[in-house]
């Protein structure tokens, strides 16, 4: 990979971005509030995240699709309750830390350290990187944490995926047949019966170690997988709670998916001068 390509910076919901582009027109567009990745557009293709048109970012703000990236608390699950409910990360500004171009692909990692303002949140040292790779049908997302202080501290995290669909109900998921799963709207843990996980109003479920993943959208398929991320967030607001939402169209809950790789049954605890990495990644095979 050649690191002397600069991209072209931009403007989305008027914050600074960065477009990358592979040669064989693969594009992404990624935040540096958030580190938030925004759009993805296969080569030859169309696009394949969700971004709500009511979506706003700045300070304190968070992004209405795209991926948002979680750390170190997922929800109310752990391990650190005090923290806010999706981490320190997705409001805060990150930076430019590499960037490059190969024959068949692009690649741009954006980086966040602890800062004054996280510390007196959560007293940690960290420093956390998005490398965002694309490359014709595909995209890599990955998600790097390593401890620089002095002391032990334990974190969830996940890459909040919101996926265009061209309807929700008419979706078909596969991959989760047999596999654990709390459900957050009735509570309780059960098991996945279904070989095709089908959608019709709200759903907020996290899968433990799920596989490899289908998406069946129509004549779309997109392949789902991850690397040392084994849960799997299912989330989608349902028309009711959509309604109620103020970045959100009234009818927005039918053009997404949330398909989110996590680490949330089972946080990793990094020592000083430890590291971890875990990966989502999707390949368009059909459109």
């Amino acid at each position: 990979m050649s690191e002397e390509l600069i991209f072209p910076m931009t403007e989305v919901l008027g914050q600074p971005a960065v477009r990358i582009q592979s040669p064989d027109g693969a594009q992404a567009t990624v935040l540096l509030h958030g580190g938030h990745v925004v759009s993805w557009i296969p080569a030859g293709g169309k696009e394949q995240l969700y971004l709500s048109p009511k979506a706003v970012a700045g300070p304190g703000q968070a992004v209405r699709g795209g991926v948002p990236v979680i750390f170190p608390q997922f929800e109310q699950r752990g391990p650190d309750f005090s923290l806010p409910r999706h981490g320190l990360v997705r409001t805060r500004p990150w930076a430019v830390d590499s960037s490059g171009q190969g024959k068949d692909h692009a690649q741009l990692t954006l980086a966040i350290d602890d800062s004054a303002e996280t510390r007196a949140i959560w007293p940690h040292s960290f420093t956390l990187e998005l490398t965002v790779s694309i490359s014709g049908q595909r995209l890599d997302l990955e998600l790097y944490a390593h401890n620089p202080g002095k002391t032990s501290w334990p974190f969830a995290a996940a890459l909040h995926t919101y996926l265009a669909v061209s309807d929700v109900t008419q979706v078909r998921l596969q991959g989760l047949e047999g596999r654990r799963y709390l459900d957050s709207i009735v509570g309780g843990e059960a098991t996945e019966d279904h070989p095709e996980k089908r959608f019709h109003g709200e759903i907020d479920r996290i899968y433990a170690e799920a596989g490899a993943l289908l998406l069946r959208d129509g004549p779309r398929r997109l392949d789902i997988e991850s690397d040392n991320l084994p849960d799997v967030v299912l989330w989608n607001p349902g028309p009711d709670k959509c309604a109620a939402l103020k970045d959100m169209p009234e009818d927005g809950w039918l053009n997404m998916l949330c398909i989110e790789a996590a680490r949330i049954f089972e946080p990793i605890t990094l020592g000083p001068d430890e590291s971890w990495s875990g990966r989502q990644s999707f390949t368009l095979t059909a459109a």
